[in-house]
């Protein structure tokens, strides 16, 4: 998920043009991919009718490096032609949602990978069937040395691994362990409504999950604190309810990590990014030992706003009258590319590569799919859809995906297939280190004090929502499974008394709990996502400090991380994040972003 920087007015609403009438040199270019159409057809015919040539392998795997090779590299082949199938259609479909030739070719594509893994499904099971020493024979062969943190990453899970009946019974209770987030989602997405209030004119309007933000942002405090609990209270009269479906949630993971053996369901949750739970505890442990600068934060906040006491509905609203930043697409393109100068020459050509050769996919029109994002895949540069409305969240949208997107080019360009994805522990480094690198570049430029102070505002937001706030999340999330592993009933008495604790300590003397905040762990998806949200912290604090290290002329910072941006997923992101010189285990990554809001903050006191 990426927190934008900037949660600016969105421009008016104009009639959009349609795909034809942009400019091409403004489109991404799909024919990189596959020229026409009827060059897809003809792979995907290709694909289809390899699939089954997989089944040869079934029972070979264990009797020599050979054959296990000679596997692992048709899988490889065959995904990479699948995967290039996929973007193809994923792409065209989402430049214009309107053609339904194309949602067709997606969902075929689909079916094709559900066909690939049905026809892999037994490979896993019988690698892992194979005795360890037998296994490192095989590894000792040169022709299995490019798999080997593959295997090792496999063979991992072979103490979590049950026998096939077991196997099996675990698998048909799958869809019925999606229940509790099923009924959440449905609930919180289609159930649930909310009353009108009074908007700052007088007139009457509906609270929606859509007008929410903009209600919260209202200069008006009585505007704010009626949205604020039309929403809270409509959630309110549901608690129970959303207790039992959070606790029923909180069962079923719990059950898989003792039936595979896990210590606990976080333990369970970690081990698939080899994750130790000690970095966890320590970035729990760490932000609490440093919420001082949040705390000088909202107290900044408190008394930019005249208030006696910050209430919750006191917490998004702007503290800075808003500054028009609003820039081409042009002149965003040029402040990105200076922004990223102290990434070297070679980031600064692919840079210029990405700009000018048909990776982005610039401006909106009809039928296009909102929202921006990059995707890859081997074999073919990165694409990078935006909607871009040439205000100054668009820039460091841009500047984030950029940030995707060369890191998959890096990692393309220097792996092998197998080795060419990243786990989402580190996904966000790359792109959130772009923006740190953005807005240092913007603040050295910014000399006017409110443009100034608006620009450090929106940085220490972003640090409180991304970093604070899942923490406090992580923490929340951490405890209620401790509770519920240990047998404690959840209630929402319980639930609600730990939210108020945790915000309360988290915010500080500046802020009051009031207007049913406490419940604001009913309505939030990701608790449901199963030790989600802690990522979000470690991928912040790691760019933050790489950023800080390159930003201070540390030529072997600068290098340690293009390197990094190289290694895919070649081994554990714990290992790779180290490597590059950020250990997630210590303190000293997360005290960088702490010390970062500290300093932002001093300099806001000063600008007053």
């Amino acid at each position: 998920m990426h927190f934008p920087l900037f949660s600016e007015k969105q421009p008016e609403v104009k009639s959009l043009p349609k795909r034809t009438d942009n400019d091409p040199a403004h489109q991404w270019r799909l024919e990189d991919i596959f020229k026409t159409d009827e060059d897809w057809e003809r792979e995907f015919e290709a694909v289809t009718a390899a699939l089954p040539g997989l089944a040869a392998f079934q029972g070979t795997l264990g009797e020599s490096a050979r054959k296990m090779t000679d596997c692992f590299r048709e899988v490889n082949r065959l995904s990479e032609k699948l995967y290039r199938l996929y973007l193809y259609a994923g792409l065209k479909n989402d430049q214009d949602t309107g053609v339904s030739k194309y949602q067709g070719f997606r969902d075929r594509a689909t079916a094709l990978a559900v066909q690939m893994g049905q026809a892999m499904a037994y490979m896993d099971p019988e690698i892992l069937a194979i005795p360890a020493r037998d296994l490192e024979n095989l590894l000792a062969d040169p022709l299995l040395q490019a798999f080997r943190h593959q295997l090792e990453n496999l063979m991992r899970s072979k103490a979590h691994v049950l026998d096939a009946e077991q196997e099996g019974l675990l698998a048909m209770s799958g869809e019925m362990a999606q229940g509790p987030y099923n009924i959440f989602s449905m609930f919180n997405n289609a159930d649930i409504t909310f009353p009108a209030i009074k908007d700052e004119n007088g007139a009457t309007i509906e609270v929606t999950k859509g007008r929410i933000n903009r209600l919260l942002e209202s200069p008006s405090r009585e505007v704010r604190q009626a949205a604020f609990e039309a929403m809270y209270g409509s959630y309110a009269g549901w608690t129970n309810t959303l207790a039992a479906t959070l606790t029923a949630n909180l069962k079923s993971k719990i059950f898989y990590a003792r039936a595979r053996k896990y210590p606990s369901a976080l333990a369970a949750a970690l081990h698939a990014d080899h994750v130790p739970v000690a970095v966890y505890d320590n970035l729990v442990a760490t932000l609490n030992n440093n919420l001082d600068p949040l705390h000088r934060f909202l107290e900044y906040r408190r008394g930019a706003l005249n208030l006696e006491k910050l209430k919750p509905w006191d917490l998004y609203c702007p503290v800075v009258p808003e500054v028009n930043f609003n820039m081409s697409y042009k002149e965003g393109s040029e402040l990105i590319r200076e922004a990223m100068s102290p990434l070297g020459e070679d980031y600064q050509a692919i840079l210029k590569e990405a700009f000018n050769n048909g990776w982005i996919d610039v401006y909106e029109n009809q039928g296009k799919r909102a929202g921006a994002y990059s995707w890859s895949t081997f074999g073919v540069h990165p694409f990078i859809l935006m909607n871009y409305n040439e205000t100054l969240g668009d820039v460091f949208t841009l500047a984030h995906e950029l940030g995707h997107a060369l890191h998959s080019h890096y990692t393309h360009r220097h792996q092998p297939y197998h080795y060419s994805n990243y786990t989402i522990f580190v996904a966000e480094v790359a792109s959130t280190l772009n923006e740190a690198l953005l807005m240092d570049h913007l603040l050295k430029v910014t000399t006017e004090p409110r443009r100034r102070l608006y620009l450090l505002n929106e940085y220490a937001d972003k640090i409180r929502g991304t970093v604070y706030i899942q923490s406090l999340f992580a923490e929340l999330e951490k405890t209620i499974y401790a509770r519920s592993e240990a047998g404690e009933p959840l209630t929402a008495e319980s639930l609600s008394a730990l939210g108020a604790e945790l915000y309360q300590r988290y915010f500080g003397d500046a802020f009051q709990m009031d207007g049913r905040y406490e419940i604001n762990w009913c309505r939030i998806p990701h608790f449901y996502y199963n030790f989600y949200v802690y990522k979000y912290v470690t991928g912040f604090s790691a760019a933050t400090a790489l950023a800080r290290r390159i930003l201070a002329g540390d030529r072997e910072a600068r290098d340690a991380y293009l390197h990094f941006l190289t290694r895919g997923n070649s081994a554990y992101s714990i290992d790779l994040l180290k490597d590059a010189g950020v250990d997630m285990s210590s303190p000293a990554p997360i005290e960088a972003t702490t010390h970062l809001l500290n300093d932002l903050v001093a300099e806001m006191e000063k600008l007053g």
